[in-house]
């Protein structure tokens, strides 16, 4: 039914491109651990001894068929069968159209990169380039289409990647041993593990096959991590093999675990128009191309995936300003002043943090307001308040440079409140169904529209520039939702009677994009923060935009270590900003508690800091030399994850200890922390292997005590709520 048409090893995972047996149709991509070779499966589903009676042509049914690399559905094909419409465009008349045309493997500067071409008879050319950098086995997967035809084609739906042949192990339909990962995500609560078994999901195989079962979810408007993170996993738990995929999308995207006969296959790419009212319509010559998704296989455990996949995020981090690659120490005032800086209190913080290891002081939210205005109302003129800032914002960055910190400052650039003279600028804004787009008391605007680019680059870039600011905090706190109208009445969509508010959202957050790259261009050393309600935008082409981003809103809870551990397997933790707010009510412990939490990440401080105690601040400026005497390994290293918080992260119960291991295998934090009740004496976290000495505890008296034994090191747990970082050494 099938045969090799390419083979690749790439460090411990095996790539295949199975075709079938004419070799006309779509190939299939599959992978697997290179330690753990594939069964022979059954061709056919055995006779079924509950359902007699059945006709001829029923008693040799296929067990599987291939599954194409690319899934595809054009407008003008005929819509899918077996009860598809409305659950899944993929699979359907368009994809069993393709038609292979070839194969070639291109070698660039370390990349191998192998394209299949594909042909439909509309006369759509599909590339699928999958690559890999040197022999590193975490791979890229990309569409491109061209139109070569002479009539115009409108895709409803094309994945970024297609896996199929999930799972090879089993020698039938592997019931009971399949299980799907998700990472859910809601305001201040980013990046909650969600594990279903296949039968859960109603995902098992129909007994003739002649059903489609799907799973498709994702995430709908400009907030890209918003009810989900585009991540899924299938695990095969009996052969304790995984394959995962990861989407790098900033607005509207899907998942799809998709089933119909034997095997699992995963998809996914640009929310489709069922799922995110996106098409688009390509004229003869027109081309297009998918969102990257970043895809791996491995013989282990879903933590040891995430990470896996999340390492592809550290390649456009070589471009950041030199600085970030010591991760300095951030000090944000939103919980100092919760929107209204001023010249005053910005001046004590700095004199508070001179001479100290922190490095970044950013001003947030409110500068600009007017009088007796919100800051979230008020924004979009951006215009220095001079009640706040009687001198100017220029010579508060300037005396905050003299105290030895880089000045940051906030925006949020994309929308505007309703309180600003910009809220009239209408055509600039982003419409839908005609009318001016607003939500709540925002609009948005067009990055589509030069005027757009002018007014912020008048407004944002060039007060950063001549104001001596080296950081920049951008803000996003509301979605576009579904989509919006199309730039002018010349626009493909719109002449063709097929206006696509999918497309106009994905062409709109395009620019966004684009700006942001215009910030680096125009300020080289200017470092980014991605921050959208707190964690909204974590996801892998927006971080790569960016030197870090908001971890969460969840500024003050006891469920911060929580989220920040969780989100070590999403995002890089040297990318992750974790804030700990301290309050001059705070006890030692509850400092502690705080303070440890941002060792999961990048220490972001904020709160009263100039009001805290001599002790207090003792304690506080030992955590940040410490968080620099480690940094190395937060930056570099894998974590491993132990613990039991119990359901409710709100009211968390039990324990966390997060082991983060340098590359060299020579040093390791641990970072732990207790919860209310349900937690024991002591905890055991193995190490890697023997020969670990405890270098140094933080803080002293934190009742969380670390001794080694043997290739574990052992943990005392105090009390509730309390938290250490122990650093530790191979000997």
């Amino acid at each position: 039914m099938k045969k090799t048409l390419s083979k690749f090893t790439v460090g411990d995972t095996v790539v295949r491109f199975d075709a079938t047996a004419d070799g006309k149709a779509s190939p299939q991509l599959s992978l697997h651990p290179k330690s753990l070779a594939p069964v022979k499966h059954r061709e056919f589903l055995p006779p079924d001894v509950e359902i007699a009676g059945l006709p001829a042509r029923w008693q040799r049914i296929p067990a599987w068929s291939l599954d194409s690399l690319v899934q595809l559905k054009c407008k003008e094909d005929a819509c899918g069968g077996s009860f598809s419409q409305g659950r899944t465009l993929r699979a359907g008349s368009s994809t069993a159209a393709l038609v292979f045309t070839g194969q070639k493997v291109v070698k660039t500067r370390g990349t191998t990169c192998v394209v299949t071409s594909l042909k439909h008879p509309s006369g759509l050319r599909c590339e699928h380039h999958f690559s890999w950098q040197g022999n590193t086995p975490v791979f890229s997967s990309q569409v491109r289409v061209r139109h070569a035809g002479k009539q115009p084609v409108t895709l409803e739906m094309l994945s970024s990647f297609s896996l199929g042949g999930m799972t090879p192990y089993a020698l039938d339909d592997a019931p009971n041993r399949l299980l799907v990962h998700r990472y859910r995500s809601t305001w201040s609560a980013e990046g909650r593990l969600d594990t279903q078994g296949i039968e859960q999901l109603q995902l098992e195989r129909s007994w003739s096959g002649a059903g489609i079962a799907c799973e498709r979810f994702g995430q709908v408007g400009s907030m890209p991590v918003r009810g989900f993170f585009p991540f899924v996993a299938l695990e095969d738990r009996e052969a304790g093999v995984l394959w995962g995929a990861q989407l790098s999308c900033p607005g509207s995207w899907q998942m799809e675990v998709f089933r119909r006969d034997d095997f699992v296959a995963l998809s996914g790419g640009q929310a489709d128009r069922e799922f995110g009212h996106w098409c688009k319509t390509l004229q003869p010559g027109d081309s297009y191309e998918t969102p990257p998704a970043t895809l791996a296989c491995i013989k282990g455990n879903p933590d040891q995936l995430a990470q896996r996949l999340t390492s592809a995020q550290e390649r456009p981090l070589a471009t950041l300003p030199k600085i970030e690659n010591e991760l300095p120490i951030v000090m944000n005032e939103w919980c100092t002043s919760w929107g209204n800086p001023t010249q005053e209190n910005l001046l004590a913080l700095a004199k508070r943090l001179q001479s100290t290891p922190a490095k970044y002081l950013v001003i947030d939210a409110g500068w600009y307001q007017a009088e007796g205005v919100e800051w979230s109302n008020g924004h979009g003129d951006w215009k220095v308040s001079p009640q706040l800032f009687p001198a100017g914002l220029g010579a508060t960055a300037r005396a905050i440079r003299e105290c030895g910190l880089i000045p940051g400052l906030w925006f949020e650039m994309e929308t505007l409140g309703h309180k600003s003279k910009a809220f009239s600028l209408t055509d600039h804004h982003l419409h839908r169904d005609g009318r001016v787009l607003q939500v709540g008391g925002r609009r948005f605007w067009d990055f589509r529209d030069p005027f757009t680019f002018d007014y912020l680059t008048k407004k944002v870039i060039h007060l950063l520039r001549d104001n001596g600011f080296g950081y920049l905090k951008v803000d996003y706190n509301e979605t576009i939702g579904f989509g919006v109208d199309g730039e002018a009445a010349t626009d493909a969509e719109q002449r063709l009677g097929f206006q696509s508010p999918g497309e106009g959202l994905r062409q709109h957050l395009e620019g966004v994009q684009k700006f942001f790259r215009k910030l680096r261009e125009e300020i080289p050393d200017l470092v980014i923060e991605n921050c959208s309600s707190g964690g909204h935008r974590l996801e892998p082409s927006m971080m790569a935009l960016s030197a870090m981003g908001s971890f969460s809103d969840a500024h003050e809870t006891r469920e911060i270590p929580i989220i920040a551990a969780n989100l070590q397997r999403l995002i890089l933790p040297r990318q992750s900003q974790v804030w700990a707010v301290l309050r001059k009510a705070d006890t030692a412990q509850r400092l502690a508690y705080s303070l440890a939490a941002t060792f999961l990440g990048r220490m972001c401080l904020s709160g009263e800091l100039h009001d805290l105690s001599h002790a207090q601040w003792k304690l506080t400026v030992s955590a940040m030399e410490f968080y620099r005497h480690v940094y190395p390994v937060i930056r570099d290293g894998h974590s491993t994850f132990h613990g039991d918080v119990g359901k409710s992260w709100r009211h968390p119960q039990g324990w966390q200890a997060v082991l983060r291991t340098s590359k060299n295998g020579k040093r390791a934090i641990l970072v732990a922390h207790t919860f209310g009740k349900a937690f024991p004496k002591s905890i055991e976290i193995p190490l890697p292997d023997a020969g670990w000495e405890v270098e140094e505890a933080w803080p002293a008296k934190s009742g969380l005590h670390g001794s080694l034994n043997g290739k574990s090191l052992r943990l005392a747990l105090g009390g509730e709520f309390r938290a250490s970082v122990t650093s530790l050494r191979h000997s």
